[in-house]
């Protein structure tokens, strides 16, 4: 068996009811919903918990609920012995990540990206900025498509480079529009509009990321213990002044995350643990390659199944 990596879901993955069961019956769970509440100021842990949706995948609760969610469930599943040589988490996911590796302590990393949320949802007007899911065109041609439509005056180019075959555009509503459109003449297989609250990973997101150099500058961010592989360069980063810049970075930066899985299978990664609700980045991973170990731990039974299947494995 070779090394493993944690990964660490964004948004999207936000589910009602996601961690209550297991904080219901752990107590160390259940605790870290609990400082959630008291670092903000408000109970995230009942929108989490019942919901309604609509609310908790609003981007300024959908972030903290999350990284709560996630870390809950990373603590449960630590107790197995399991520990991984590297950590990567998809955009918003790349905090989470960072609490794992103890560049962040987990109140700070709640305030963080709460602040985050509010600054990316406070940058564009609602409506004037979307996202959009390419299927079937590679990024070179994407990435043409999405000059030459910037060069006409409408800003969109490419925010999530997924797998092979699926990049995620972001920019302007009419950049995005024309983009999609040029990208199905040029043989993209679908189009698919996403519903964002903004044009997230884009130019547009910079004056975000200026407001959030002070959240950044007033928390304390250490050296990791564990590597990270960033969003954008897919690359290790340990640095505490690395961490910083690179996450001002990733506010308004395309998420390297094909790339990212690449570079771990380089680096000896041939297992990858989803910790955190859903198996978006478990099937993420499968397109890469296939020939890759992929688990997803959310939950007591998954966690068991998972501890069980790697010792097996180790035997």
């Amino acid at each position: 068996m070779g090394k493993i990596a944690f990964l660490f879901p964004g948004q999207g993955s936000q589910a009602a009811g996601m961690g209550k069961a297991l904080a219901e019956q752990d107590e160390k769970v259940k605790s870290f919903f609990e400082s959630a509440d008291q670092k903000l100021g408000f109970s995230l842990s009942q929108l989490i918990f019942e919901g309604p949706q609509e609310k908790l995948t609003l981007t300024t609760n959908a972030q903290p609920a999350l990284l709560t969610t996630s870390i809950a469930i990373l603590d449960y599943f630590k107790r197995s012995g399991v520990a991984p040589d590297f950590v990567a988490g998809h955009s918003l996911g790349e905090y989470t990540a960072l609490v794992a590796a103890g560049a962040l302590s987990f109140e700070d990393g709640v305030y963080a990206v709460r602040k985050r949320g509010e600054f990316m949802e406070e940058a564009v007007p609602n409506g004037e900025g979307t996202m959009a899911a390419v299927l079937g065109l590679d990024r070179d041609k994407l990435t043409a498509v999405t000059e030459e439509v910037t060069a006409g005056g409408n800003p969109v180019q490419l925010a999530n480079l997924n797998c092979p075959g699926q990049i995620v555009i972001s920019g302007s509503r009419a950049g995005v529009e024309q983009a999609s459109a040029k990208a199905k003449e040029e043989g993209a297989k679908r189009v698919l509009p996403l519903e964002v609250s903004g044009p997230f990973h884009s130019e547009l997101m910079k004056p975000a990321a200026e407001k959030f150099r002070q959240v950044l500058d007033d928390i304390e961010i250490k050296d990791a213990v564990v590597p990270i592989i960033a969003n954008v360069t897919a690359s290790k980063m340990t640095s505490a002044t690395e961490i910083n810049s690179r996450l001002i970075e990733q506010l308004y930066s395309p998420v390297l995350w094909e790339d990212s899985i690449r570079r771990m299978i380089e680096l000896g990664v041939d297992t990858f643990i989803e910790i955190g609700p859903g198996k978006v980045l478990s099937g993420l991973v499968k397109k890469v390659d296939r020939s890759l170990k992929t688990y997803a731990v959310s939950d007591a039974e998954s966690c068991q199944a998972v501890t069980e299947s790697l010792k097996e494995e180790l035997r």
